[in-house]
């Protein structure tokens, strides 16, 4: 036990800083980097008309309240960031890049609310944004280009859809690519992706939505082993955390499966792993809670607003 702390806690230094030769003030660093810019499930944290203990303390102050769940990735370098995601935050999500990079694009997982509502903010009622790339997979851009008010972005150039094909890489620059990959989820309007994000010496999954490991034709563990860092879906600490609802109509993989299911791993290994898109109802969300602790004590993470991910 006290060796995996020791490992979480050496990791955690490592991902939130760049190298320490390259992080002073006069020398900046210039490696890419993914941030993490929310960690809440679809609808945030609080949730609306929650009023109960995990949410009604948050509505009158603003200390514990977490964004809908999204990353950027960002190039030092060239000044470029993309959100994976565009969530219904996205105007405070945007505002944490301003002055760090410009935003390059958007790629999307699907067509649930928490992904890819935000994309109003790029409209000629709010920024008036001109041909913003967002990538898509083929019924996800479908979807955008034939229903409203998405459409209107399209036809007034405030976005540029850029096709993706899963398991295809886009190659952002000399240093950044990019592939998606498909997963099994509640596909009610378009397909669902996670995004492997692969720098100059590091490597990341992102998957914030996916039904149940086991219905996945991949080895989430072999997933694991092979990046540096593996941001997870953590929406549900554990079953019958939603009291009089079939938990079984909302499929995702409970903390607790997953931490059962990477038992295996090394230490080293589990410290790679950060759960993200947590529920409203996620005691994983509480900082002192027990749940949060035995997630932590087990040599996991939890994903964490500001992360920053060296790439």
């Amino acid at each position: 036990m006290r060796l995996q702390s020791f490992i979480l806690i050496c990791v955690l230094l490592h991902v939130q800083s760049c190298k320490p030769a390259e992080h002073n003030a006069t020398q900046p660093c210039k490696e890419p980097f993914v941030v993490v810019l929310g960690i809440a499930q679809d609808a945030g944290y609080p949730q609306a008309g929650c009023t109960k203990a995990c949410c009604k303390d948050l509505w009158n102050q603003q200390r514990g309240r977490k964004m809908v769940s999204c990353l950027a990735l960002v190039d030092p370098r060239s000044g470029s960031a993309w959100m994976f995601d565009a969530t219904p935050d996205f105007k405070y999500q945007l505002a944490k890049l301003n002055g760090e990079a410009r935003l390059s694009g958007v790629f999307l997982t699907h067509a649930h609310i928490g992904h890819y509502t935000g994309l109003m903010h790029l409209g000629h009622e709010a920024m008036g944004a001109k041909d913003v790339p967002v990538y898509a997979m083929p019924r996800m851009a479908n979807f955008l280009i034939e229903n409203g008010p998405w459409s209107q972005l399209v036809n007034f150039h405030n976005i540029a859809l850029r096709p993706l094909t899963a398991d295809s890489t886009v190659i952002l620059n000399e240093r950044l690519k990019v592939r998606p990959f498909l997963v099994p989820h509640r596909d009610e309007y378009s397909e669902t992706v996670g995004y492997e994000i692969m720098g100059p010496s590091k490597s990341l999954i992102f998957i914030p939505d996916i039904d149940k490991w086991d219905r996945w034709d991949r080895s989430v563990l072999e997933m694991v082993k092979a990046h540096d860092y593996n941001l997870l879906d953590g929406t549900f600490y554990e079953n019958g955390e939603i009291p009089g609802r079939d938990m079984s109509q909302i499929p995702h993989p409970f903390i607790e499966e997953s931490m059962a299911l990477f038992h295996s791993l090394t230490a080293v290994q589990k410290s790679r792993v950060f759960f993200i898109h947590l529920n409203h109802t996620n005691p994983v969300l509480q900082p002192n809670s027990t749940a949060r602790k035995r997630v932590l004590q087990q040599g996991f993470g939890v994903a964490g607003e500001g992360m920053k991910l060296t790439l």
